[in-house]
């Protein structure tokens, strides 16, 4: 094992064992994203009920050149959970001067996969992958000296897994690693029914209950733990209050597990919350990202399920 590896293991396993000691056990929703992880969200963003990533995609291809056009030439175009790469692929197919595109992921294996394979379909990009967590501060590389601005590509609404105070805190530390005139590319869920909401993270294949167990098999793989994903059982509900989707796995039974030899008890009923997709109307989240970006342009499809918004920095 690598040093590197080994000081993300002690850090996962500190991050895990602070989690499970609340009163409401919790993981981080970013230990999702090992690479089967990263695979099965990706077959979540092709199920039927799952309407954020098609509707995205669907407003991107809608607005291409107007999106392209605030981003302007000779961009550095930075993406924060870079993925699959798909949505990427509209911006990279239109920005014929994009000087460098940096995707920055948890996934390293997975970054790596992606990053070469764009590499041979844009060769007139540099493409540096940076393997990082973007929810902490990291370093952007060296950028080539003729660039004009920085864009941050966020897509996927992955900004409502934060909750306000926490994207609030990151949209602060986006500003201080960019450029004056640095702007953002944003996916936003939009509030709407709760039967949609709902359906979203429910689908009938099971694939988001495979996905939120994953978690747990990485733990089991990761960090020497015990977990028999069996005894758990997938939830997820939108809790109306909090505007957002909430993702638990439950305990179907009274059991203990072992991570590092460390104890965890779970009574029956008992769950670990894993993750919270906040629902923003437009007008809250002009309020949430007002300390650091104004809202240049907003594209929405005609149901308003889904939003992109473009923000310069202030």
């Amino acid at each position: 094992m690598s040093n590197h590896s080994a000081i993300q293991e002690q850090s996962m396993l500190e991050e895990v064992i602070q989690g499970l000691q609340k009163p409401q056990k919790e993981l981080s929703s970013k230990f999702f994203y090992d690479e089967r992880g990263s695979r099965l969200f990706e077959k979540i963003t092709q199920l039927q009920e799952y309407y954020p990533t098609r509707t995205e995609i669907s407003i991107l291809e809608k607005h291409i050149e107007e999106i392209t056009g605030q981003i302007g030439d000779k961009a550095v175009m930075i993406e924060l959970g870079s993925g699959s790469s798909r949505k990427t692929r509209l911006l990279l197919d239109k920005l014929e001067s994009l000087v460098s595109y940096i995707p920055v992921d948890i996934s390293e294996e997975y970054l790596q996969q992606v990053a070469e394979q764009l590499r041979q379909d844009y060769p007139q990009v540099l493409v540096k992958p940076v393997c990082a967590d973007y929810t902490s501060r990291f370093e952007i590389p060296d950028l080539a000296p003729d660039y004009k601005n920085q864009v941050l590509f966020f897509p996927g609404s992955t900004i409502g897994n934060f909750s306000p105070k926490e994207a609030n805190n990151f949209l602060n530390n986006l500003e201080s690693l960019t450029d004056d005139n640095a702007s953002l590319l944003i996916g936003v869920d939009l509030r709407k029914d709760r039967s949609v909401l709902e359906a979203a993270y429910n689908d009938q294949k099971g694939v988001t209950a495979e996905f939120n167990k994953n978690i747990l098999m990485r733990l089991n793989k990761e960090l020497s733990a015990d977990f028999d994903l069996s005894t758990f059982r997938h939830n997820a509900f939108f809790n109306e209050q909090e505007s957002r989707i909430e993702m638990h796995l439950v305990s179907k039974r009274d059991q203990t597990v072992t991570i590092c030899g460390q104890e965890f008890y779970f009574e029956e009923g008992e769950s670990i919350h894993t993750e919270n997709s906040y629902k923003y109307s437009i007008e809250r989240f002009r309020d949430l990202v007002g300390d650091s970006f104004s809202i240049d342009q907003i594209w929405t499809d005609e149901n308003r399920y889904f939003s992109v918004q473009f923000l310069r920095k202030k």
